[in-house]
């Protein structure tokens, strides 16, 4: 199937890093959202993005300039999806709200549309039957930030058919993505692991092990990971890594059950970069205070 029109759903740092990857792969590119400011500040990160990408040389001055006038943004829904031959959902990680998301997308979108879901960790098959056609969903699980990180895991559900993730594949490769396929079980591959790593590393900052920032230090050289896990639970939100293990610990078991740390960071309201503070602290412009 060929992919032109692609619908984005969710102005958030994923969902604006999904419609930059894609206005710039050459796919006409709608960006919903209800928020009509989430929108505006989402066009805005991607544009400088896109102009950051142009004053360093890894962007052509002209491909920047396509991308921009490829992209819309819209906060009707039904207008957002009904000519898209790929919808991808960004929205909140829970599955209420994506179920309910997609059942209303399906009564609007073309019939022959694909959806996938960048969720990090909840059922694509669950979603995928909410959707009414099951065969023509996947996941599409993007990495923050969307437009740098080289990796698309692509999640088949139980009945996603062969020649959707055909499709999705030649879309992301599109993208300039490396592209993994997994079967649709809790956390997939990546967030498995990863929830692993940062609880530990939270379980270790409770128990005085060492300071965070040496546990990152430790982690960066003595593994050569490119970020720390407290910079990368800051990075991705420590609410969202929070919804993650307690659905991994759900589902799988003991071994994920979350950290006491963590969750009192999130009751407290250090969710990470997005609003200031996490483990760390940053400045408005998302810069960590102290480096």
């Amino acid at each position: 199937m060929e992919i032109v029109n692609i619908a984005v759903l969710g102005a958030g740092t994923m969902g604006r890093g999904i419609a930059h990857v894609a206005a710039l792969a050459g796919f006409e590119t709608e960006l919903y959202d209800v928020d009509a400011e989430a929108l505006a500040r989402a066009e805005q990160a991607i544009h400088r993005n896109l102009d950051k990408g142009v004053a360093l040389g890894k962007v052509a001055a002209v491909d920047a300039e396509g991308a921009k006038s490829r992209l819309a943004l819209d906060t009707d829904l039904a207008a957002a999806v009904e000519e898209a031959d790929l919808v991808v959902e960004a929205a909140p990680e829970s599955m209420a709200l994506k179920v309910e998301l997609f059942a209303e997308v399906a009564r609007h979108a073309p019939s022959g549309a694909l959806f996938a879901s960048n969720t990090s960790a909840l059922s694509i098959t669950e979603m995928a039957a909410a959707s009414g056609r099951p065969a023509r969903f996947a996941g599409m699980h993007f990495f923050n930030p969307v437009h740098l990180m080289k990796l698309l895991e692509l999640v088949r559900g139980l009945e996603t058919a062969d020649a959707t993730v055909d499709s999705l594949r030649d879309v992301g490769e599109r993208m300039g993505k490396e592209v993994v396929v997994v079967r649709d079980v809790p956390g997939f591959a990546t967030s498995r692991i990863n929830a692993l790593i940062g609880n530990e590393a939270f379980r270790m900052l409770e128990q005085g092990v060492a300071s965070a920032e040496d546990i990152d230090k430790a982690i960066k050289l003595g593994l050569n990971h490119p970020m720390g896990p407290f910079e990368m639970a800051d990075l991705v939100g420590l609410d969202v890594r929070l919804s993650i293990l307690e659905h991994l610990y759900a589902t799988l078991g003991e071994t994920f059950r979350p950290s006491n740390l963590m969750r009192q960071y999130v009751q407290a309201g250090r969710h990470g970069r997005k609003v200031g503070r996490g483990v760390y602290v940053y400045d408005a412009e998302g810069r960590r205070i102290g480096e």
